[in-house]
């Protein structure tokens, strides 16, 4: 019996079927309906959940022992939630800024916390140096197959819901994991035309970064309040996905992601982190507009998609802290 349980729960994905609604005040803001893709409502809080669980049941079929994962937050809280569901033990690997309410929570899964460097990139370099303890095996945040193959599910429930393909798909882009999973779900459905708007923040642009160097660019440091969009380097197949589909990438400000972030609180009653708000600003800001004014995008679209990726690391006063940092208290 416990065998067949354990069976169970490597075979059952760990992510949701999301919600996918239609939203009022953004399609009046951009003069067309805008569907919102409930990402938030995971489990886990985000996407994320959707790759690192896939990812995480593989590897446990493969004889992992314990999981290690250096993360901004989200990663590492679908890495602990998976760990927890299989049973496995995990270690999360966290830049030393992590907020508190992120540490409890990784706690409250079971995970043991270690905080390490300042930015991503060095909790990544301690996680590779866990990773060499036998039966340990590193969780990458963005950057593996399977971590696309997962989040690839998430084009299969909107072919599932929507029947007919959107005008335009808009997500952020951090690392560039969840774009590649994307990409790899439109192909997978035929809907390879979809345009995807790919956005960023300013100081954690690295995907716009490479696509105008023709190469894999790594930036200085992450600059940008949305720290979970804050990988120096994109994933290499990322970059790869704009010579096969159509994507446009696009950088807005930090103002005008947390702005963002505000609007969507009042209009939908939801508060999601400023890496989120990079995606909302894509209609916020009247940068889907401009595009269409600039004839990327038709004049006339039927539809539009918004992945609300969500996120953990935001509350109300980190919110209100944000918009006085910014100006906008």
């Amino acid at each position: 019996m416990e065998t067949s349980l354990a069976k169970c729960v490597q075979e059952k994905p760990f992510h949701i079927v999301t919600p996918l609604l239609e939203s009022w005040p953004l399609s009046q803001v951009a003069g067309t309906p805008v569907l919102l893709k409930y990402e938030n409502v995971q489990p886990t809080g985000s996407f994320k959940i959707r790759g690192i669980g896939h990812f995480c049941q593989e590897m446990v079929k493969k004889g992992c022992r314990h999981f290690v994962c250096p993360s901004g937050s989200n990663a590492g809280i679908a890495a602990a939630y998976a760990a927890r569901k299989l049973s496995i033990p995990a270690t999360i690997v966290l830049p030393e800024g992590t907020s508190l309410q992120v540490v409890r929570r990784l706690q409250g899964e079971g995970a043991e916390v270690q905080l390490t460097g300042k930015v991503w990139d060095e909790a990544n370099l301690r996680a590779q140096e866990l990773a060499k303890n036998d039966g340990w095996v590193n969780v990458p945040p963005f950057d593996h197959p399977l971590i696309w193959e997962g989040h690839s599910s998430l084009v299969h429930e909107l072919k599932a819901e929507l029947g007919t393909p959107p005008d335009a798909l808009v997500l952020a882009v951090g690392g560039g994991g969840l774009l590649a999973g994307v990409s790899a779900g439109l192909a997978e459905v035929g809907w390879h035309h979809v345009p995807i708007i790919a956005m960023e923040t300013q100081g954690a642009h690295c995907f716009n970064a490479a696509i105008k160097a023709g190469r894999l660019v790594t930036l200085p440091d992450i600059t940008s309040v949305a720290k979970c969009l804050g990988a120096k380097t994109v994933a290499a197949r990322a970059l790869a996905c704009t010579k096969e589909l159509k994507i446009f990438s696009e950088v807005v400000e930090d103002a005008e992601a947390v702005s963002a972030v505000q609007r969507f609180l009042d209009d939908e009653r939801m508060l999601v982190e400023p890496a989120c708000g990079a995606a909302l600003a894509a209609i916020y800001s009247g940068l889907l507009g401009r595009l269409q004014a600039e004839g990327r995008l038709r004049p006339s679209l039927a539809s539009v998609v918004i992945i609300v990726c969500g996120g953990n690391n935001i509350d109300s006063g980190e919110l209100q802290a944000l918009r006085a940092q910014l100006g906008q208290g």
